[in-house]
């Protein structure tokens, strides 16, 4: 055959290869070729839910097949974050994982049935959020200097609610950094601590911006400082820690993980739909109602994330003596 005409094929032959789609390593299948499954560790209706929801239609849409949404609450969303790591890594059974289950829970239970760096593989990050440092509408404090500073004066009468083990670690490492003094109460969601700041049995609450974004808005609260590293379009008038001279940034975030073991192809090919999504003006929009920022990761960068943020919590765990189990 003419060297030319050899070229010419091989060349051909190469660019056909990479326009092939992912395959699936249990079928060899195209992926998708089956319905794909999205496990959310958390009861249907919270933010974490509502996000999987939007982002399993626009999924259906795009690869054509359905995509079905699963609930399997749990105490620290231990049960879905197990069920993905065991499924087959095939793409088809994903993970809707907070910060919760996968960076704060290796920092708070000495012991848990799932590994998340080993046994899961980080795809992409869907969206980010910040908490809000809020306090009762008529409160004496105008921002985080002033709440401090009433705290030390009135140690005994000064307390904060916490939903969760995660929410509590935030709220001491805020303590930690600006001397604020004030007791744990424990509550069991997050619209509770926020009621429990409005009725004034609360001093303080360090909460995520959805629930805390209505009661502000509402006249039950206000907003002392967003933990963002910019002001959140949601709360324009609530500045930034940093803003205040408090060296702070927590941004929690709800992203898509699948089973260790997932062909790279496949974990490109989901990755690349969700940073698709996480584009269209009509998500955007759905997103921004419950104060989320679209983010659309690679997985090189969601795996930084996680790398860094677990030993930052394990930490303040440690530091605190704070542990679930």
């Amino acid at each position: 055959m003419p060297r030319p005409q050899f070229l010419r094929l091989f060349l051909a032959a190469i660019c056909a290869a990479l326009a092939l789609p992912a395959f699936s390593q249990a079928t060899g299948a195209p992926y998708p070729s089956r319905p794909i499954h999205i496990i959310v560790g958390y009861a249907p209706g919270g933010a974490n839910d509502i996000l999987a929801r939007i982002l399993a239609q626009k999924m259906q849409e795009g690869f054509g097949r359905d995509v079905v949404v699963e609930n399997k609450p749990s105490t620290g969303a231990i049960i879905g974050s197990v069920a993905v790591a065991n499924a087959a890594p095939d793409g088809y059974t994903l993970l809707m994982g907070a910060s919760g289950p996968i960076v704060f829970n290796p920092a708070l239970y000495r012991k848990l049935p799932y590994n998340p760096v080993k046994d899961l593989v980080p795809v992409s990050i869907v969206g980010t959020f910040p908490l809000v440092l809020s306090v009762a509408a008529n409160a004496p404090f105008r921002n985080v200097a002033e709440l401090a500073a009433y705290t030390r004066a009135h140690v005994e009468q000064s307390n904060y609610g916490a939903s969760s083990a995660s929410f509590q670690l935030a709220t001491e490492l805020l303590k930690s950094k600006t001397g604020i003094r004030a007791e744990h109460i424990p509550y069991k969601g997050s619209m509770e601590s926020v009621n429990g700041v409005a009725a004034g049995q609360l001093t303080m609450t360090l909460v995520d911006s959805g629930p805390a974004v209505g009661a502000i808005k509402g006249g039950l609260m206000k907003g002392l400082a967003v933990t963002s590293p910019q002001r959140i379009a949601a709360l324009p008038d609530v500045p930034t820690m940093a803003e205040q001279g408090v060296d702070l940034i927590i941004q929690l975030w709800s992203g898509l993980l699948a089973p260790a073991g997932t062909p790279r192809s496949v974990v490109d090919r989901i990755a690349a739909e969700v940073q698709r999504i996480v584009k269209l003006p009509d998500v955007r929009a759905r997103m921004a109602g419950l104060a989320i920022e679209p983010a659309g990761s690679s997985p090189e960068e969601f795996a930084r994330v996680i790398a860094s943020e677990i030993p930052l919590w394990t930490g303040v765990a440690r530091a605190n003596n704070i542990h679930a189990d």
